[in-house]
């Protein structure tokens, strides 16, 4: 990876929906090899995707909880039926497979810790094979996720 591609990357992490005019412009190349750039990052597997971040208190779910599962075994199938239960669950935004006690670290936001207990009841506990829930919620963020650092740009603001 050269420079240019570290600047379109820490540029893109920083506003994924500037126009490439305005990318070759911060980056200083003109549109035509910029975008080629881009297309071939994105070609590559490289570049993933484009999201909007939203504000999730604003959003009505203003509770973040990080909860950690243990499952009570590791079968091929039932491991495939709790991620499948996890991906397909609206109020985890990020599922982790983690080494340690647990299995798996879930990031998930929620209305209130009402709206958390109905969720653990009607949702985890129905899912197959869990062994054990501990949960944790995050009483403020310090550093919010905000993309990838790129080694040889600047660091995230």
């Amino acid at each position: 990876m050269d420079s240019y591609e570290r600047k379109i990357l820490k540029e893109l992490r920083d506003n994924g929906r500037m126009t490439n005019q305005e990318l070759s412009d911060r980056i200083n190349l003109s549109p035509s090899p910029c975008l080629r750039r881009v297309r071939a990052m994105e070609e590559s597997g490289l570049i993933v995707g484009y999201t909007t971040v939203i504000d999730q208190a604003l959003l009505g779910k203003p509770v973040t909880l990080f909860v950690r599962i243990k499952l009570q075994q590791h079968n091929k199938r039932g491991v495939a039926e709790f991620e499948r239960g996890i991906i397909e669950s609206e109020n985890v935004l990020a599922c982790y497979l983690v080494s340690g006690e647990y299995d798996y670290l879930l990031h998930i936001i929620a209305e209130d810790l009402d709206a958390y207990e109905k969720f653990v009841r009607t949702e985890l506990h129905n899912l197959p094979g869990v062994a054990g829930i501990d949960s944790g919620f995050a009483y403020g963020c310090i550093k919010p996720p905000s993309g990838l650092y790129v080694a040889g740009t600047s660091k995230p603001s």
